[in-house]
């Protein structure tokens, strides 16, 4: 049966391939048909052969409500509710991904979420509630449009893990604490394909609130901190070696800094980013050099990342006040690079807890 009457398959997938990523899922509900082409693997490797992947932002975010200040005047303010908004920085437009099913109250608090291929995995955190640390583990698949349950977390309660993918169908998880407040050095395994968790050889050290980053072909994990020495960031890394499973301790990784590294990405060009002392700092060889100053106005980033040779950023100036995004084009000429504030609802300015990259 021709999938689309008078044209032949191959100018019909064509078309398929050319659909803006929210409308894959209306594009699946057609017929039988479209939803197998679709919903097949294939389909986004042709989609990244031809060149037509985006990239898409998504992140947990808090609700914006409108309330009264002191003096009586209308203001926005971010909720303690979060759910998952999506940026598409090549059109400019944002939206949010469907609710969980199976949670109404909102997003576990502290969650993390990931990018697998055309995939988002949502991990753990805390019940909105009752704050119930839960392992519970939901997969978003762009393509059919509609969520999952993966299998939960094993072993004990974990919070503040780190966690990255390959992009590709592993996620790492590692560190974080358990229910005493124990710094653990543990690490586990998903495969996002086979729904399976396998535990890996203990890190060197135990790392509370630190960050995962795949970069170059390996996992590392960055900096947190033990038990004992509570926000007291390290400041090297461990790298798994994947012929052995043996983790390899990387001193002085972080240099002269000493907090949280929740802002290391890799960028497009295979090169570490960081925000540190109001500047993006990039790591060139062994160091990092500063590259720019944050935006004006800017002193909090909650959430970094790169697509298409821009860094894109979150931030604000104060902790209680709603959020804006910006870009740096880092391929443009001259020393001194320039931020471009990207265009943002109000809806969308709520506070940003975590997010990812995918590129679909």
């Amino acid at each position: 049966m021709d999938l689309i009457p008078g044209l032949p398959n191959d100018i019909a997938l064509e078309c398929f391939i050319r659909l803006p990523v929210d409308q894959f899922s209306k594009a699946a509900s057609v017929c039988k048909n479209w939803n197998g082409e679709i919903t097949l693997p294939e389909f986004r490797r042709r989609r990244k052969i031809s060149g037509l992947t985006r990239p898409v932002l998504a992140m947990v975010q808090a609700m914006v409500a409108t309330v009264k200040n002191p003096q009586g005047e209308t203001a926005l303010s971010s909720t303690q509710v979060y759910r998952l908004s999506i940026c598409d920085p090549v059109n400019g437009s944002w939206y949010d991904l469907p609710p969980i099913p199976e949670l109404i109250d909102g997003l576990p608090r502290f969650c993390r979420i990931v990018g697998v291929g055309s995939e988002l995995v949502v991990i753990g955190g805390c019940d909105p509630v009752t704050w119930r640390v839960m392992g519970c583990v939901f997969v978003y698949n762009f393509i059919s449009g509609s969520w999952r349950r993966g299998s939960d977390m094993p072993g004990q309660q974990r919070l503040f893990f780190g966690c990255d993918s390959d992009s590709d169908r592993m996620v790492l998880v590692a560190g974080g604490h358990d229910e005493e407040k124990n710094a653990l050095k543990s690490v586990m395994l998903y495969d996002v394909v086979k729904n399976e968790w396998v535990t890996l050889p203990d890190m060197v050290m135990e790392r509370d609130e630190c960050k995962v980053t795949f970069h170059r072909g390996k996992f590392h994990v960055i900096g947190g901190y033990p038990t004992w020495a509570q926000g007291h960031f390290e400041k090297n890394d461990e790298v798994c070696d994947f012929a052995t499973w043996q983790w390899r301790l990387e001193d002085d990784f972080l240099s002269v800094m000493n907090s949280s590294p929740h802002t290391c990405i890799e960028g497009d060009d295979g090169r570490l980013y960081m925000c540190q002392d109001g500047d993006v700092a990039v790591k060139e060889h062994a160091t990092w050099q500063k590259l720019a100053r944050l935006p004006v106005g800017v002193s909090n980033v909650a959430y970094m990342t790169a697509c298409q040779g821009k860094l894109i950023l979150v931030g604000n100036a104060q902790f209680d006040e709603l959020q804006s995004a910006y870009a740096l084009d880092l391929r443009s000429d001259g020393k001194f690079k320039k931020w471009t504030k990207i265009e943002t609802p109000d809806e969308y300015s709520g506070h940003v807890q975590s997010g990812c990259c995918l590129e679909i």
